[in-house]
């Protein structure tokens, strides 16, 4: 999940906001200021609801956030490197590079962020409960015990043994130390996340059926996502398995043809796409790559402005590029192909461009492990 802005550094890792996480915030906020609060304490202003709502809501965004950050620091101390952590419409991921190397690890990584969150709901409780004994009544009571429930509610959710959730990634866990198979693991969590996703959606619009309304097509929507990601994790631990002890060096097409980000679409066109028959062109200064342009983002180009267009204005940008070196386990590098909607990465020795792998490669590779099993 790309993030549309970043806020900074936590923890030294990166952390950015994709615009959908706009939506749930507004949603969140919409829901306690106009509807929770105001039935359950009636009598207040306008103005103290919406307060009180926009409150609630930042502090439990935080609270998402000091979930993915537990993830993310956890994974640093076993080994693992962190791209970032991006929030967005379904809460937040951590992108961590590579895999945990054992099940003790996968299990540390996996189980801190529920924790973390079991944490934050235990202590809105108990501040609940002391403002409770304390005599102090109304929206500000309301609004610690709405935050002690819903961080309770989303560490019960998230231990769930359901792929991708963090309880899915403790499944694999166990059943890889029974089995000694990460991959036979991973497709394990990745099918009980596909069922659990199926049940979600059918329940989801049950609810919705029976008067449950935006609730119900929530959790269908919760389902639906679910099962995307539990079968995309799935397909790529098969890849995952079929490359296992692949290098960069193994798959790379060495030497790639390039060209100037100052050139025309309407010169790649003519000059470049039917003389080499590439789909995609890095594009490089001095050697050293500064873009990547693909035959789809040529495509969105209209013929009338291919002339007057440059490359540079078109190409995946700088900052987007995957970039790999030739002695990268080629399982490492899977994961981070997504980073760029092109879905390719570019080879480096010494910031100079060496080589680029594209889908393709990586289907040649995965043909010919098949054809020596």
């Amino acid at each position: 999940m790309r993030a549309s802005f970043r806020l900074g550094r936590v923890a030294g890792v990166p952390v950015g906001v994709n615009w959908s996480v706009l939506v749930i915030f507004g949603l969140i906020w919409w829901g306690l200021s106009a509807n929770l609060f105001p039935q359950s304490y009636p009598g207040r202003s306008g103005v103290a609801y919406l307060f009180a709502g926009l409150a609630a809501a930042v502090v439990f965004f935080l609270g998402l956030l000091a979930h993915e950050v537990s993830h993310a620091v956890v994974a640093k101390r076993n080994g693992l490197g962190v791209e970032g952590i991006t929030l967005w419409l379904f809460g937040g991921v951590a992108q961590l590079r590579g895999e945990a190397r054992t099940p003790g690890a996968e299990l540390r990584i996996a189980g801190v962020g529920p924790l973390v969150s079991l944490i934050i709901g235990a202590f809105f409780g108990a501040l609940a409960m002391l403002l409770s004994f304390a005599g102090v009544q109304g929206l500000w009571l309301g609004a610690m015990a709405w935050l002690a429930g819903i961080n309770l509610l989303l560490a019960v959710f998230n231990i769930l043994p359901a792929a991708p959730l963090d309880g899915g990634r403790l499944l694999r866990a166990a059943v890889w130390k029974a089995t000694g198979d990460r991959t036979r693991a991973t497709v394990v969590a990745a099918r009980a996340g596909w069922v659990f996703g199926v049940a979600l959606i059918g329940f989801g619009l049950w609810r919705f059926l029976t008067g449950a309304g935006v609730g119900g097509l929530w959790l269908a929507l919760i389902g639906w996502f679910l099962i995307g990601a539990a079968t995309l994790e799935e397909r790529q631990a098969r890849v995952g398995s079929a490359l296992r002890g692949l290098r960069v060096a193994d798959v790379m097409t060495p030497q790639p043809q390039t060209a100037s980000g100052e050139l025309t679409v309407a010169d790649f066109v003519d000059n470049y796409l039917f003389a080499y028959r590439h789909t995609a062109l890095p594009l490089t200064e001095d050697g050293r790559p500064v873009g990547l342009v693909t035959l789809d983002r040529v495509r969105g180009v209209p013929s009338d402005q291919r002339a007057s267009t440059t490359l540079e204005a078109v190409a995946c940008r700088a900052d987007d590029l995957v970039l790999t070196f030739p002695d990268e386990q080629l399982t490492a590098l899977l994961p981070r192909l997504n980073d760029c909607a092109d879905g390719r990465a570019l080879v480096v020795t010494e910031g100079r461009l060496v080589g680029i792998i594209s889908p393709s490669d990586i289907s040649r590779a995965v043909q010919r492990s098949h054809l020596h099993d």
